[in-house]
């Protein structure tokens, strides 16, 4: 963080050749999840707050959608699996999940299925037409 902090909020902060604090905090929540760390939960939900939120700039609606399945990875880990599964369908149904991320949905989709989660049917059934009907594999 010491190197980062004197570096300025950019005036586009969409640019990707320049540093934003907002996705360098969604990048630490999604390694928190991915690593199965208990802080991933809560440093997720307040990432997803800011990017909901335009008290730092205009609100984030595609970020703030690849937040919920971060979110969703760290309730997974918490064993919370009704509230991972709510997100993963608002993101997946959402109209703004791009495909680069449809892994990422894949993963909670598998989680909830290895739990025999109810609502894992159903979401399966919404990431086959978020696919076009094709499945894509999760990274696992």
């Amino acid at each position: 963080m010491r190197l980062v902090e004197p570096l300025h909020v950019p005036d586009r902060a969409e640019h990707h050749y320049r540093y934003d604090p907002a996705k360098s905090d969604a990048y630490l929540a999604t390694t928190l999840c991915w690593l199965g760390d208990p802080s991933a939960e809560p440093y997720s939900r307040g990432v997803l707050a800011r990017l909901e939120s335009a008290t730092d700039g205009p609100p984030r609606p595609r970020r703030a959608v690849a937040a919920r399945l971060d979110l969703a990875l760290a309730l997974l880990a918490a064993d919370q699996p009704d509230e991972a599964g709510h997100l993963t369908l608002a993101a997946m149904t959402s109209g703004l999940l791009v495909p680069s991320h449809y892994w990422r949905a894949a993963e909670v989709v598998s989680g909830l299925e290895a739990r025999r989660a109810p609502e894992a049917a159903e979401l399966r059934e919404a990431y086959r037409e978020l696919c076009g009907g094709s499945v894509v594999q999760n990274r696992s």
